[in-house]
């Protein structure tokens, strides 16, 4: 269990750097963070950094298809929070 958040505290304070990392870049028009990246990370377990930056940095918040995919990302880990809960207890 300490392995599992651990794990989960370091994706997303890396997803969370890269996000803004992504945003300064925007603003500068600097060469961006490929949003493929954002989204492996939001796979692997930084999607809850990356949502809650979408909306407190203002940063890809109005562009529908990250949205969608974020969201169905998002999705899929509440779910598999859920069974595994439900199987734990």
């Amino acid at each position: 269990m300490k392995f599992a958040i651990t794990y989960i505290i370091i994706v997303n304070l890396i997803a969370g750097i890269l996000f803004c990392a992504d945003k300064r870049r925007a603003t500068k028009e600097k060469r961006r963070i490929p949003e493929s990246i954002l989204h492996l990370f939001e796979l692997i377990g930084g999607i809850f950094t990356i949502i809650f930056l979408m909306f407190t940095i203002r940063h890809k918040n109005q562009k529908l298809s990250y949205k969608l995919i974020s969201f169905i990302i998002l999705a899929l880990w509440i779910f598999f929070i859920a069974v595994a809960v439900y199987n734990y207890y």
